[in-house]
């Protein structure tokens, strides 16, 4: 699971984006993306926010929607700052990443 590190110097904008990205759900699972584990890195670079993140599969039908709903949610977290989102695809994403939370939501 991504973790922001209480020393970096981004931390309360990274913050401000990952809290927003807990209300972004995989609409198939009604799970959020974080807990998922989906969420693989954010980055802050000049008035952008780069959020790489991952799908449960190349090909996920709901993708386009949950990398929209990504984009808004960090945008309306962070006025002034325009997400870019970055798919990646390794490391494969797998049942491991969920978080507790997430595997107590689905009933894992």
């Amino acid at each position: 699971m991504f973790e922001i590190g209480i020393s970096d110097p981004f931390y309360e904008i990274k913050s401000k984006a990952l809290i927003a990205l807990y209300e972004v759900k995989d609409p198939e699972l009604g799970v959020n993306i974080v807990d998922l584990g989906m969420v693989y890195n954010l980055e802050v670079s000049n008035a952008s926010i780069i959020l790489y993140m991952t799908l449960s599969t190349p090909s996920c039908p709901m993708g386009g929607l949950i990398i929209s709903y990504a984009k808004i949610a960090i945008e309306n977290a962070l006025p002034g700052y325009e997400a870019d989102i970055r798919l990646v695809w390794e490391p494969k994403w797998n049942y491991e990443f969920i978080s507790t939370e997430g595997r107590a939501a689905l009933g894992l």
